[in-house]
């Protein structure tokens, strides 16, 4: 090994490089859970894995059922707000090296196999 690369840390361990991709996860969704993906380093580790995977789910949901709400007036201007305190929420837990459970979305990423 050179003297310019990094050790690869154990599979099970949580480094704060893996806390800061999951909190970015969240708070760019989809576009940083799909950066994950094309990263080989990153998308096999367990606690990204399960990350990035709720966060894309998340956001592709939370983009097709704020389009579809935003067409009521009333709902349209509070959902924004809502979906953001939603996601910062789940973000700072990321960052917390906490796992995340969202409903309906982290069942269906487990039953896929997903994470």
């Amino acid at each position: 090994m050179s003297e310019f690369q990094t050790p690869t840390p154990p599979a099970d361990e949580v480094t704060s490089d893996d806390r800061l991709w999951a909190l970015l996860s969240y708070l760019l969704t989809p576009l940083i859970p799909i950066i994950i993906l094309l990263m080989e380093a990153k998308k096999n580790r367990p606690f990204l894995k399960a990350h990035y995977m709720q966060a894309l789910v998340l956001g592709v949901v939370l983009a097709v059922v704020g389009t579809i709400l935003a067409f009521i007036p009333i709902v349209g201007c509070i959902l924004p707000v809502v979906w953001l305190i939603v996601v910062i929420l789940y973000a700072v837990k990321a960052y917390r090296g906490e796992y995340v459970t969202i409903p309906v979305i982290t069942n269906f990423v487990k039953n896929q196999g997903w994470a």
